[in-house]
């Protein structure tokens, strides 16, 4: 199963302590994500210069000169491109091969690309004809060095993957996103006509299309989680001291562990002294959460257009999340859906709550799996 990487790994699975799958709102994380288990990895590794950005594929058990270095200019975001074993595709290496069906997984706020990481290598396994494009949104992960323009929105978070499927020839047949990710999804429906295929699915994992609704008592919230990391200074000396001023906050323990999975050595190697900074762009991420309080897409819903499949998925244990209201527009939509050519479905997610793919994997396999079991003929 082939991987082209662009960047270097982010949100690594190692934790200060012992690690958990319970983490703050709206994000979706995993940590079980780093092998490579018995399958072929590649890397499209970048090197930056002022104008351009130089792709080699890198094979890790042969040398860059046996692959070959392909010159491509890029810098929207970071990626990684998981392929099932009979995919034989490259964007930037061979444009005679038909396409493979593609997979879009976005994260949730606080997030990265590796969040996805073990669930995909699961479905490029069992659906070895597809491939599975995981993205680092702007701001997060190793897309935030890479300078974006004003505004930090759910819109221009969706025209960034927009942009990027364009520059890898991707026309993707499938769109998961969780919390954030979500609305991303929706919003990539709402903003093109191509590079989207009809027909397309889009998966929206937990989240509603409009107003976004606080956690229970004792859940953490992500305004409060971002509010308080903004006071914290860019550069720290250690991560317990971090993980301590969390714990001493209010926020649990689980949560405490994970944020400081976001924190990546700054100190140059063989340095006496150790300190370590985030990986993500803070103030930008402030902004995307913000966007996603305020971002409407009822009408993606109510009025999908013709070729597009909505399916919408709640956990079952996240029911603050979800009002009736929320329920009765969707049922409602699903019924207007079929007869204008399109398609909206509600899913329930057993035994999990917000992180559904932490929660129960296996559930969220079984649904999902529908989608990769067609090849562009109906949905």
């Amino acid at each position: 199963m082939p991987l082209l990487s662009n960047s270097s790994p982010c949100c690594t699975a190692a934790a200060v302590v012992n690690s958990s799958d319970r983490k703050p709102g709206f994000v979706s994380p995993s940590w079980r994500n780093c092998k490579n288990d018995k399958f072929n990895v590649s890397r499209l590794a970048l090197s930056h210069s002022r104008r351009t950005i130089s792709m080699a594929l890198v094979g890790e058990t042969v040398g860059v000169g046996q692959k070959g270095q392909v010159a491509s200019s890029s810098g929207i975001l970071a990626y990684d491109l998981i392929q099932g074993a009979l995919v034989r595709w490259s964007s930037v290496m061979d444009r005679s091969l038909p396409e493979p069906p593609t997979a879009v997984f976005l994260h949730g706020i606080l997030g990265c690309r590796k969040n996805w990481g073990t669930f995909a290598r699961r479905l490029a396994q069992e659906f070895p004809t597809w491939q599975f494009l995981l993205v680092d949104l702007r701001c997060h992960g190793d897309s935030a060095s890479i300078k974006k323009r004003d505004p930090h929105t759910v819109a221009s978070a969706a025209m960034d993957v927009l942009k990027l499927v364009r520059e890898l020839r991707i026309t993707p047949r499938v769109l998961v996103g969780h919390s954030f990710g979500g609305k991303v999804v929706l919003s990539m429906v709402d903003q093109a006509a191509k590079p989207l295929a009809r027909p397309v699915r889009a998966w929206v994992l937990d989240a509603t299309p409009g107003k976004v609704r606080a956690g229970g008592d004792g859940e953490d919230h992500p305004a409060e989680l971002i509010s308080f990391l903004s006071t914290l200074p860019n550069e720290v000396p250690s991560k317990w001291d971090v993980l301590r001023a969390l714990i001493q906050q209010g926020f649990s323990n689980d949560v405490a562990q994970w944020v400081v999975t976001n924190l990546r050595p700054s100190s140059s190697p063989g340095s006496q002294s150790s300190s370590f900074s985030w990986v993500f762009d803070l103030r930008g991420i402030a902004e995307m959460y913000q966007s996603y309080e305020e971002t409407n897409l009822w009408k993606i819903v109510e009025d999908v257009p013709r070729g597009v499949h909505v399916n919408f998925l709640k956990a079952e244990r996240s029911l603050h999340r979800w009002a009736l209201e929320d329920l009765q527009r969707i049922h409602a939509a699903e019924e207007l859906a079929v007869e204008e050519g399109g398609g909206v479905e509600m899913h329930v997610l057993e035994d999990a709550g917000h992180w559904v793919h932490t929660d129960n994997p296996d559930g969220l396999f079984r649904i999902l799996s529908s989608s990769f079991q067609f090849q562009g003929g109906k949905i």
